[in-house]
């Protein structure tokens, strides 16, 4: 063997050796209250020995956040290292992860590792970027659970979170390739609501009474209007059957929604349900005797169920903890404790009464707050408590650079390395940025938002309200003090920075992928995805009316110049640079892989809203980075949007104007191609003939000709065919 190619692949075999292993332990809506290592008022009556034992033998981070509270999003934030709006996972109701695009896993297993998942994945689409993985049906459940692989569905008998862990250890023992390194995300459905515990521990805490938050009655005074109209609280919301396990229809509607019975319930075998009924009947009817004589009444409900809640809460937590003891034990018995980073965390924080809720949503502490505890020996001091604002964003870039890898220019988040390597960089983020965009699950209004080191800002666009927090003086967030003069700096500060940060995550109504499933809009969407999905396309038309229009004045144009290309039109009359984005991240692209890309949006972003120039570039860069990320090898001949407006002085031209000079500088190297198509259209004066455009928007027939003259060049050189005269 030659000197040099030894000594390479020694290098190499070294490498490998130092790539860390990753174990990925998560759970589901779990509140720093509710883990003993963060303190708190439940620490000594419910502790986490073994989630705190990472913290120990690692670091606790206090100051650790997600971006979008809710189960789906922040995991596809967490794969991706992106913003919800970039990700294009907006929420639980109606969102798909995009599996086509960039994760961190895939880049892992491109690398050489080895990646499972193995648990509650509930982003719709099947797992990519994992060699191996076995995912709970949707959200799971908590009983004999249904898991989905590449070969089928399967119900497995017992308690999920006991089930996960079986399969992770199972897969670290005998399914994997030992010779190389590891990505193992391990991901519970508990606490998730039913809060459903196992047999083991229904009679856990029963003969306690937890301490009730101090807000459990908040009244929702002094901060957003909107706080009144959620349908997340302990006393108005909770259901008889489904949160309270009670059987049999709701006696006392005043106090209980009928919303579900226990489907846990429904799924137990015999002996399940004997230990179910032993722990829960005889107190069940007490309940239901003292409701009926008077003995329980007002608030003293509510205090019935936040004790029922809670218990069940915490005792699907010790399942938890107990499984991650489980987990870490294995680790230090096979020898891969040593080299193995170990996260645990959940997608989000929970509410345990404060504010009289359950559920997640806000932009409040609890729910806002992400559990993150590290242990990696040898890199991690043990003990270590860090104050940085961290953010779910940054676990793609952390997970990357530990194994040695380069971090995507797109990934918004950014490496912890040097974080948990004791030293915090001095510029390190101030404050963090929140989006929730108002699903109508609960109707918690949408809101976005900052939180810095002292104080949160908050907005909520339907009913234009501002709400500022002092976090020193008021960490309960009772009050909002936007209105207080005192706060006046305070708050322009924090406006500016809230400004600057949605700058900076391309966050704007022209990048917020949307959906118009409306009339003619969902069968065009439904038919273009089935045409994409055939596949052979080598030309790829995207855009608004005007490219749709290809199919109407510009049809026998369109035969003339693309029929024989193989040419797909994705064209939608009214589209703006968030629809095209929603389009594209929900089926449009799967199957297609062509030559070239031929993009002209954004003139609705002008015509509907008049969206700053920069805020339609900014879609239009996304949409840019999007295909360059899902379809690297195709081409992108980007075009200039069209002019608007009679005379070069229209309102709307200059603004159109503005986009392009713009987007032009968004042409790098022979992947992504301008062409200003402007003056194709005008008159010697700068004038837009209404010959051509009678609306001053849409060509005529003639227009398309003139239209495809002026591209044939360009699309006859990236696709490789013969121009046509």
């Amino acid at each position: 063997m030659r000197p040099v190619l030894f000594l390479a692949l020694m290098g190499s075999t070294l490498f490998a050796q130092e790539q860390p292993n990753i174990l990925f332990l998560f759970s589901d809506d779990h509140a720093l209250n509710a883990i003993s290592a963060y303190g708190g008022p439940l620490k000594d009556l419910a502790p986490t020995p073994n989630i705190d034992r990472i913290g120990k033998e690692g670091a606790v981070f206090t100051r650790s956040y997600c971006g979008n509270s809710i189960c789906g999003p922040s995991r596809a934030t967490i794969l991706t290292g992106k913003h919800s709006h970039i990700n294009g996972f907006l929420d639980n109701n109606n969102a798909r992860f995009d599996g086509s695009q960039t994760t961190f896993p895939k880049l892992l297993q491109k690398a050489g590792y080895e990646t499972s998942i193995i648990g509650k994945w509930h982003l719709v689409t099947q797992p990519t970027g994992f060699k191996h993985w076995e995912i709970l049906q949707d959200q799971g459940s908590y009983y004999n659970p249904d898991f989905i692989s590449e070969s089928g569905k399967t119900r497995v008998e017992g308690y999920c979170t006991d089930i996960i862990t079986d399969k992770a250890i199972t897969w670290l023992e005998s399914g994997r390739d030992k010779s190389k390194p590891f990505l193992l995300m391990c991901q519970h459905k508990a606490p998730h609501r039913n809060w459903s515990p196992a047999p083991r521990h229904l009679d856990l805490f029963k003969d306690l009474s937890f301490p009730e938050p101090a807000t459990l009655f908040d009244d929702y005074a002094n901060r957003s209007g909107t706080l009144k109209e959620q349908e997340m609280s302990i006393a108005r919301n909770m259901s008889w059957g489904h949160d309270m396990k009670f059987k049999g229809d709701n006696p006392f509607p005043d106090s209980f929604t009928s919303e579900g019975q226990n489907g846990e319930y429904q799924r137990m075998t015999p002996a399940q349900r004997e230990s179910w009924d032993a722990a829960h009947d005889a107190e069940n009817a007490a309940f239901i005797a003292d409701m009926k004589a008077g003995k329980i009444t007002g608030k003293d409900v509510t205090r019935w169920k936040y004790q029922r809640y809670i218990k069940d809460y915490l005792r699907c937590v010790r399942a938890v903890d107990e499984n991650v003891g489980r987990m870490l034990d294995y680790l230090e018995k096979s020898g891969l404790a040593k080299n193995t980073l170990v996260v645990y965390a959940s997608d989000q924080g929970f509410y345990l009464g404060e504010h009289g809720w359950y559920d997640k949503r806000w932009m409040f502490e609890q729910s806002l707050a992400m559990p993150f505890l590290v242990r990696w020996p040898g890199v991690v001091a043990p003990g270590m408590r860090n104050e940085a604002l961290v953010q779910n964003i940054d676990y793609a870039p952390t997970f990357l650079e530990a194994a040695g890898l380069p971090v995507p220019a797109t990934v918004q988040g950014k490496s912890l390395l040097p974080v948990l390597k004791g030293t915090t960089p001095a510029d390190w983020r101030k404050e963090i940025y929140y989006f929730y965009s108002g699903e109508p699950t609960h109707h918690v209004a949408a809101h976005d938002g900052i939180r810095g080191e002292k104080h949160k800002l908050m907005y909520f666009p339907a009913s234009k309200e501002w709400n500022l927090f002092d976090l020193e003086k008021d960490p309960d967030e009772m009050k909002s003090v936007h209105d207080d003069p005192a706060y006046a700096k305070i708050l322009e500060g924090m406006k500016k920075r809230y400004t600057e940060l949605r700058t900076q995550y391309h966050m704007s109504l022209a990048t917020v992928p949307g959906s118009r499933n409306e009339g003619w809009w969902k069968p065009r969407h439904q038919q273009k995805v089935s045409l994409a999905k055939q596949g052979g396309h080598n030309l790829v038309f995207i855009g608004d009316s005007i490219t749709q229009g290809w199919e109407g004045h510009g049809k026998a144009t369109w035969e003339k110049y693309y029929t024989g290309r193989k040419a797909l039109n994705l064209g939608f009359s009214g589209d703006r640079t968030e629809h095209v984005l929603w389009r594209l991240m929900n089926g449009e692209l799967e199957g297609v892989d062509p030559k070239l890309f031929v993009i002209m949006i954004g003139t609705n972003n002008t015509g509907h809203r008049q969206d700053p120039p920069e805020q339609t570039a900014d879609g239009i860069k996304l949409i840019l980075e999007l295909l360059q990320d899902r379809k690297p090898d195709a081409k992108i001949l980007l075009l200039s949007v069209f002019p608007r407006d009679e005379k070069p002085d229209g309102k709307l031209r200059q603004i159109n104007n503005g986009i392009n000079e713009r987007i032009k500088t968004f042409a790098v190297g022979d992947k992504i191609q301008w062409l200003d198509v402007s003056g194709t259209f005008l008159a010697a004066d700068g004038t837009l003939p209404a010959a051509t455009m009678p609306d001053f928007l849409h060509p005529q027939a003639a227009g398309y000709e003139m239209w495809a003259k002026a591209m044939e060049s360009k699309i006859a050189a990236l696709t490789g065919t013969a121009e046509i005269p």
